[in-house]
């Protein structure tokens, strides 16, 4: 084999071992979002782990690892976090905030996919410092869609940061 193509192949490898380390972290109390989100990501072949979680407070449990989340491995850093905005306990915006004001936290990747079109809250989202802000799709075959074009944007085309304390 051509040596350029044995190069290719191993980086082809590389990027897509470096891929797949990124751990993804939903928080949405929408027991049918998630699994269909789950189903989504399936169907668009992402591989990464994920995790989910049901308000803002267990969001931050996680990811600040309280509680049932002590363990590392039941609460890996995530690579990227899917945020609803509408959630009991502590909303997304409420945990958005926080996320962001935390200096351990806030270089996390975060993706609001709500299914509110308010003008107000995509300005207050971005002022809050999500990463980026999508309308949950009503449909599963548009959902995959949105898995497939996150996943590429998200573990592709941009550059993350080194995956801390994972």
């Amino acid at each position: 084999m051509d040596e350029h193509i044995k190069t290719l192949i191993e980086l082809r490898k590389l990027m897509d071992d470096q891929k797949t380390k990124f751990t993804i972290l939903m928080a949405d109390d929408d027991e049918d979002d998630r699994l269909m989100t789950k189903e989504a990501l399936e169907e668009a072949r992402l591989t990464n782990r994920i995790f989910f979680v049901e308000d803002g407070e267990e969001l931050m449990d996680f990811l600040k690892r309280r509680g049932g989340y002590a363990d590392p491995e039941k609460s890996p850093r995530p690579g990227l976090i899917l945020l609803d905005l509408n959630m009991p306990k502590k909303s997304g915006r409420e945990a958005l905030e926080e996320i962001k004001g935390d200096p351990d936290l806030r270089s996390i990747p975060v993706v609001v996919m709500t299914t509110s079109k308010a003008e107000e809250d995509i300005i207050r989202s971005y002022d809050l410092g999500v990463n980026s802000f999508v309308t949950k799709p009503v449909s599963f075959v548009g959902l995959v869609e949105v898995m497939k074009a996150l996943a590429k944007f998200w573990f592709e085309i941009v550059t993350l940061p080194p995956n801390k304390n994972s």
